[in-house]
């Protein structure tokens, strides 16, 4: 993984939380932050957190993140047809656990969020960094107005605050340069109106030509989950 800058200063807390609306692309940046973070720790655990959706799931790059000695924990039933998967008790014991380095890849919306309020005692402040992923091509999260609703509802439901943002605009591989940095816009907007600093822009590995923004640190992002199709 390519970095501008190091990576592992991003992710300095202990337990990191990856929060945004369906495909912004929040479960490749979690995944792509617990191999960032296994670099320099030692006990590194990812729980997929996500009940609700059934593609873009971080537990698809399992085989990848073990063969790297991390921990990967999500749902009972995850990924087949029961419609109504559990949480596992190990979720809480891997956070509570001080020896760990926790990775969050939380579901897109209030009910995904409101499964991580359930956790919310366990999280002490100042451990924790929840990231908001902005994906200016997704729905709800296009404009100010709408985004800041969106991270608020999250936030209300999880009984967390966000604490740093991602820039993470993109149409897959017809990304251009403008697509970046309309995204980046609005990233600022955020960060502007909320005083919640933006942590980075991120892009997939070999298209780091469309970020060019010396101001914010750049995630080069390797491709770890397929779709399902």
């Amino acid at each position: 993984m390519k970095e501008r800058g190091r990576n592992n200063d991003m992710f300095d807390k202990r337990i990191n939380i990856f929060t945004g609306h369906y495909g912004t692309g929040k479960s490749e940046i979690a995944v792509n932050a617990a191999v960032s973070i296994k670099q320099e720790r030692e006990n590194v655990v990812l729980a997929d957190m996500d009940i609700v959706n059934p593609f873009f799931r971080s537990l698809d790059a399992k085989n990848i993140l073990e063969s790297r000695g991390i921990s990967v924990l999500a749902p009972l039933f995850a990924n087949t047809n029961v419609d109504v998967p559990a949480l596992i008790p190990e979720i809480a014991a891997a956070i509570k656990n001080r020896n760990n380095s926790v990775i969050l890849d939380v579901g897109g919306d209030e009910d995904g969020a409101r499964v991580l309020g359930r956790y919310r005692s366990d999280i002490q402040d100042g451990e924790y960094d929840m990231f908001f992923v902005i994906n200016r091509a997704r729905p709800l999260t296009g404009d100010l107005e709408d985004t800041l609703q969106y991270m608020e509802a999250i936030q209300e439901a999880s009984r967390l605050k966000v604490t740093k943002l991602i820039s993470n605009t993109h149409y897959l591989d017809q990304t251009t340069p403008d697509d970046v940095r309309h995204g980046l816009e609005l990233s600022r907007q955020v960060s502007e109106k909320t005083g919640i600093p933006i942590a980075a822009v991120s892009v997939m590995e070999g298209m780091e030509y469309l970020a060019k923004d010396p101001d914010i640190p750049l995630f080069v992002l390797r491709k770890n989950i397929r779709l399902p199709f």
